[in-house]
């Protein structure tokens, strides 16, 4: 019995399961579980440019994953942490958990955290530099969870 609070429209579903469909996505998500981050930190760990994470988190954001709030020069990116989509998120990172990529990624946050942010933000550090990931996927994001799938 779905009651009121958990119905939603067509569209509305549609984009939730967009916004879940690419692998960059998913690896914001699976950081974001340990906690708030800014773009500059996810931007060093996925060694992607600003706007594309940008664009990635404004797409979590629209479909209700993610919520953001200012805090100082920052814009602070923040898991949502109940409801449908809250679980929708979790079930989409359960299936993902055997990754490897996403464990180098929360390894890579965990270091990040210790930079503060001015210095992460003015000097972009890269994961390796911050001593999390060997290497950024920069420029193919989705290889290594279609590898995982592959070997599954």
């Amino acid at each position: 019995m779905m009651t009121q609070a958990t119905r939603t429209t067509l569209p509305a579903v549609v984009d939730a399961v967009k916004a879940l469909a690419h692998p960059g996505r998913l690896r914001m998500l699976a950081m974001l579980r340990a906690g708030d981050l800014c773009v500059c930190q996810v931007t060093a760990v996925l060694g992607l440019a600003a706007s594309t994470v940008s664009s990635h988190l404004g797409d979590l954001r629209r479909a209700g994953f993610v919520t953001e709030r200012k805090s100082g020069k920052w814009v602070r990116y923040h898991l949502v942490a109940e409801g449908v989509l809250a679980d929708m998120a979790g079930q989409a990172l359960r299936l993902a958990e055997a990754d490897d990529q996403l464990d180098a990624d929360v390894q890579a946050v965990r270091a990040l955290r210790k930079i503060p942010l001015e210095t992460l933000c003015s000097t972009g550090f890269a994961p390796k530099a911050a001593g999390g990931a060997t290497a950024p996927a920069s420029k193919h994001p989705h290889r290594a969870l279609s590898t995982a799938r592959r070997h599954a």
